[in-house]
């Protein structure tokens, strides 16, 4: 098989693992996909992960990544906070939250982040339309800092609540309070309900 035949079934894909190859081509040389990306023809994402080296140059497409490679999982905590204008950084790794086991991975698109939480917990994503007709999972502001607030068990004072350096003009003018606590309910945790009310006492909310 040549790179053209492969690259005219797959590219629209965008990115494709070993599995959706072999429904195609069960006999098909994974050997390839190694030569291939040596030649730069191909990127590998993750282990058993590839897509075309086009799509590094499409906007959007290092977010519609995290979605695939690592699934289920949705954009959240900082990548989404940042995405909103919530915090001042902008974010180095693409960060994502699952019911699939903590991981992390490094390719040509970035750095990828995962954080575990309870198959219950995940909610509070919307699709994103973008590039190509196609959708990116993500969280909505509330859950994206609910998310955060949950996983990273520190910020538990009001000394380490202002260091997250929130936009305070979001936070009283578009954040959603009502649906903060509607979602922050559903967690059952009175540890993130104490985060919570801390939130609130330091942003004056």
């Amino acid at each position: 098989m040549t790179f053209l035949e492969f690259k005219d079934k797959m590219f629209d894909l965008a990115c494709f693992n070993i599995y959706q190859v072999y429904a195609w081509q069960p006999d098909f040389d994974r050997n390839n996909l190694t030569r291939w990306a040596k030649k730069g023809y191909l990127i590998r994402l993750r282990q058993g992960y590839f897509d075309f080296s086009e799509y590094k140059n499409k906007p959007d497409f290092s977010l519609y990544f995290a979605n695939r490679i690592y699934r289920p999982s949705y954009i959240s905590l900082h990548t989404a906070l940042s995405f909103y204008g919530m915090i001042p950084e902008s974010v180095v790794q693409i960060t994502s939250v699952t019911s699939l086991k903590t991981a992390s991975f490094t390719n040509d698109f970035g750095e990828y982040s995962y954080k575990n939480v309870k198959e219950n917990l995940m909610f509070g994503y919307e699709l994103k339309p973008m590039a190509d007709n196609r959708t990116i999972q993500f969280a909505t502001p509330e859950k994206a800092l609910l998310d955060l607030l949950y996983l990273y068990s520190f910020y538990d004072n009001e000394q380490e609540m202002e260091e997250l350096r929130l936009d305070e003009d979001y936070l009283h003018d578009e954040l959603n309070k009502d649906l903060l606590a509607d979602y922050c309910a559903r967690f059952q945790s009175k540890a993130l309900d104490h985060r919570v009310t801390l939130l609130f006492k330091t942003y004056d909310l």
